[in-house]
């Protein structure tokens, strides 16, 4: 860090609401490593390369999710907006909302609150723990 802290030093609340917003909507990725796919797997008790035929498709060097035609994450459950994996999701999935894309400004935070209605509710989170969650933001 450069000395200046974040515009969010104070800390940021967030609480799931459990509405599966930010699974579906939007095309993206959800980017996976092979120890992902591993546990992803072994929840679905599928082998390795089952899942990845099923469930994962490459982008350039990089492997990601696939989504349903409508922009669902193929995990997202209809109607009850659960995810089938999330006791194994991936650490994309569990770092949101704390992704650089949604830190940059307080305007880019608040476009995430519109589609998130978990953001600026809930537990408040340290600028320790949101800085953790950006280490690991790919």
């Amino acid at each position: 860090m450069s000395g200046k802290l974040p515009w969010y030093h104070a800390g940021l609340r967030f609480g799931c609401q459990s509405c599966g917003n930010c699974c579906t909507g939007e095309p993206g990725y959800v980017w996976v490593v092979q120890s992902e796919i591993q546990q992803l797997a072994e929840l679905l008790s599928l082998d390795v390369a089952q899942f990845e035929v099923l469930f994962v498709r490459s982008v350039g060097r990089r492997k990601s999710l696939i989504e349903m035609p409508n922009g669902d994450c193929v995990f997202l459950q209809r109607p009850s907006m659960r995810c089938k994996v999330y006791a194994a999701r991936p650490l994309q999935c569990r770092t949101w909302p704390f992704w650089s894309s949604n830190l940059r400004t307080p305007e880019d935070w608040a476009k995430t609150a519109q589609r998130c209605p978990g953001t600026d509710r809930g537990r408040l989170y340290s600028l320790k723990e949101i800085d953790a969650a950006l280490d690991q933001d790919r």
